[in-house]
């Protein structure tokens, strides 16, 4: 994957209707994050950005974020306590795994919806929607 075609072939505005078609559906909060800097440990990364974020300030404590280094080619995802309890090391060894081969194949924009229905779909599982359920955080593509 080349950096710039990573980021240049992301369709944000698919990307941002994923999130809130899985968040309908949950309590949990989910991010996408897009660094452009050089990050050899893009799980060290993702936790600094998580907490950066505010994403730890959920009600629930059930927020996840989905981080990407282009520029090394890697990718993290890194949930709040709640998650890590309820859903183990399984759950994120499997959508990696996925994500990993939508990316290998350059379908970018693939493989970060992919990711996004994935934990969607477990956060509602595990965190279903409050009835007094609102967005607590944007639902939006960052980028540094």
């Amino acid at each position: 994957m080349k950096p710039k075609e990573f980021v240049d072939q992301l369709d944000d505005g698919k990307i941002v209707a994923a999130i809130a078609e899985a968040e309908r559906k949950t309590s949990g909060e989910v991010r996408v994050y897009v660094s452009h800097r050089q990050r050899e440990d893009a799980l060290v990364a993702a936790k600094a950005r998580f907490a950066k974020l505010g994403m730890a300030r959920t009600r629930h404590r059930n927020a996840v974020l989905i981080y990407f280094a282009p520029l090394t080619h890697k990718f993290a995802l890194w949930g709040d306590v709640e998650v890590h309890k309820k859903c183990g090391e399984e759950f994120w060894q499997e959508i990696a795994g996925r994500m990993a081969a939508a990316l290998k194949n350059g379908r970018f924009t693939e493989a970060v919806v992919l990711a996004v229905q994935s934990v969607g779909e477990v956060l509602a599982r595990h965190f279903p929607r409050d009835p007094d359920d609102k967005d607590e955080l944007p639902n939006k593509v960052e980028r540094d």
